[in-house]
């Protein structure tokens, strides 16, 4: 969680722990949320290295997210950190 200098939150990482079968334990990052006045001023740069660190100091083997492919602005986001983005996958869900 990211909070601005009066205590206000402006941003949190939201993650759990998943494994695979093929990779071991891995941490699996479900939101990264950053206020829209706190962009731009290193809030989500912050939440993602200190999510980043959290998967280091637990070992795991990686860490993994969603960004839907409309979303330009996360995506450049995420390219400075140099992520890979993988083809070929779609997600599959039910609903009830």
């Amino acid at each position: 969680m990211a909070e601005d200098g009066e205590g206000a939150v402006v941003g949190m990482a939201l993650y759990y722990y998943r494994y695979s079968t093929w990779k071991g334990k891995r941490l699996y990052l479900e939101d990264l949320v950053v206020t829209e006045s706190a962009r731009g001023k290193g809030v989500g740069k912050a939440l993602l290295e200190a999510t980043i660190q959290r998967a280091h100091d637990t070992n795991c083997t990686g860490l993994m997210w969603q960004v839907l492919d409309w979303n330009t602005p996360a995506i450049e986001f995420y390219k400075r950190f140099g992520v890979r983005f993988d083809e070929g996958w779609t997600n599959c869900h039910i609903d009830f």
